[in-house]
């Protein structure tokens, strides 16, 4: 194998209050395609910032050495002059642009500040053939797909003469056909000498392209392993990504026992859902799951695995485009085609965004919390502002909202009070079903036992919980069952009694599932 191309030295970055990495170390070989791979949250995407120049020299402790030679990139501009350009996986494209002009949007062909469109159209063609696309280059972006739009954002790192090309879970968005045309491209890349670093969860994926796997957790490099050594398993894999103890406290749960013959408080039944621009692609696929009351049952999945759009979609079509299923309540179809008929029929859902979906930060505890059922501090269609007040005291009691008053500003709490404003808003709906994705993001450990305890609680009152979480531990700590995806499919369900994060994580890997699968819920 060539020598090293980049190393990277104890690599350390914080910020306020949390160490993204600590003492991370990186080696990449001329020519390879190096895979990193770790749980949500592992540090992957932070540690490609670093390198990339989007945490600028000075924000982190450490060194960077590309081709030998120390670097201390000031933003991505400065990377990106040495040949080291990073692919997100929110791609960095302008859709009412053309591919030309995308491509060389910052880089342009001009003379004097003028644009030479004749060689701007020459180039982006000849770059865009090198990734296998034959659209012209005046298209609009708008007007491809997604697949496409990826092979575009490396068409453009190419016109930068790229050495080292980044690419954060390059495929999260894509459908397996044009997953595997990227992978191909990658491999091509390599062919011409260009060196890869891929961030996946997909563990086939690394094993097709990958010639080395770099593994971390919880912001520290734990090994590298050489992906075509017979030692090299996905059980090893995965049992480094995972490896750690459980350091989460939970609220002592008896797991649930279904009442017999009683029909599910939530059944969902080959739910599709198509992405809201490209309709070729499913983004939930024939997916079937239920929950009955007293019950909390996750769901788990890797990013791009499609379990908010799932709930999204379920809770009155609010993402996507619908393509077929139906939704259940206690064994009767209802309709949730808008979001006041799901909480007309007793359906919740916590969004993983508070900060924009869920709350209203420039307004008031009491306000925010009212806000689900303003019916019920209103008389003839004004709001009764004692009895607004006297429902958010309730609230900041009983869910330890640390706030000196109810007329405190949201956006002025810290993230768990946020989130308690959240559910005490949703609880005070009356909900039977509540839809929880990513209730525990982004807060202390001490703030998420309380929001446990009163997720347990209310599964205590019989309310049916749908727990939507990307940190193994909280679900297994949590839930009765587990439902895995991947790739917007369900690829499994499994008992609290048989749920490892090993076993999860197998299932969240597969690029697939077979037809005995797709049927696990019915």
């Amino acid at each position: 194998m060539a020598g090293p191309v980049l190393e990277m030295r104890s690599i350390v970055k914080t910020f306020p209050g949390v160490k993204a990495l600590s003492d991370v170390t990186l080696t990449v070989h001329q020519g390879e395609v190096h895979a990193i791979c770790g749980e949500n949250g592992a540090g992957k995407s932070t540690l490609m910032k670093v390198l990339s120049g989007v945490h600028p020299h000075g924000s982190y402790a450490g060194d960077i050495l590309f081709e030998g030679e120390v670097c201390r990139f000031g933003d991505i501009r400065a990377s990106e002059q040495r040949g080291i350009v990073i692919i997100h996986q929110e791609l960095a494209l302008v859709p009412y642009l053309s591919l030309a002009e995308n491509i060389f949007l910052g880089n342009e062909h001009a003379t004097r500040g003028v644009i030479n469109w004749r060689d701007t159209l020459r180039h982006a063609g000849e770059v865009l053939r090198r990734v296998g696309l034959d659209d012209h280059p005046e298209t609009r972006v708008a007007d491809i797909g997604v697949g496409k739009q990826q092979l575009v954002e490396i068409a453009k790192a190419l016109s930068k003469k790229v050495k080292l090309l980044i690419l954060d879970e390059p495929t999260a968005a894509l459908n397996d056909e044009d997953s595997g045309k990227l992978l191909d491209l990658i491999l091509e890349l390599k062919q011409q000498g260009i060196t890869s670093i891929i961030i996946s969860h997909k563990l086939n994926e690394i094993a097709r392209v990958a010639d080395s796997v770099t593994i971390l957790r919880d912001g520290r490099s734990i090994e590298t392993l050489d992906v075509k050594a017979a030692e090299t398993t996905e059980e090893r894999i995965i049992s480094g990504m995972v490896g750690r103890d459980l350091d989460h406290r939970f609220p002592e749960r008896t797991p649930h026992t279904p009442e017999a013959g009683a029909a599910p408080a939530l059944e969902i039944r080959d739910w599709t859902v198509r992405h809201p621009i490209d309709r070729d692609r499913k983004v939930v696929d024939n997916v079937s799951l239920n929950v009955r009351r007293g019950e909390i049952v996750g769901i788990a999945g890797l990013m791009g695995a499609g379990r908010t759009e799932l709930a999204m979609s379920v809770f009155g079509r609010t993402y996507g485009r619908y393509a077929g299923g139906t939704v259940l309540r206690d064994g009767r179809e209802i309709r949730t085609k808008t979001v006041p008929e799901a909480v007309g029929h007793g359906i919740a859902y916590v969004t993983e965004d508070r900060k924009h979906y869920g709350l209203n930060l420039i307004d008031t505890i009491g306000r925010n919390i009212s806000l689900s059922a303003l019916s019920k501090v209103s008389r003839r269609g004004i709001v009764d502002e004692h009895e607004e007040r006297q429902v958010a005291e309730g609230y900041r009691t009983s869910m330890n909202i640390k706030a000196p008053t109810v007329f405190e500003q949201v956006g002025r709490l810290s993230g768990g009070n946020q989130q308690k404003v959240v559910l005490s808003k949703w609880i005070f709906a009356g909900p039977e079903v509540l839809i929880l994705d990513e209730p525990t993001r982004g807060i202390d450990v001490g703030a998420k036992y309380e929001i446990y305890t009163v997720i347990d609680q209310l599964a205590a009152q019989g309310k049916a919980v749908v727990f939507i979480s990307s940190e193994l531990p909280e679900l297994l700590g949590m839930c009765d069952r587990i439902y895995t995806m991947s790739a917007g499919r369900l690829t499994g369900e499994v008992s609290r009694a048989e749920a490892t994060q090993e076993e999860l994580m197998r299932r969240m890997t597969k690029a697939g599932q077979d037809d005995k699968n797709k049927e696990v819920a019915r």
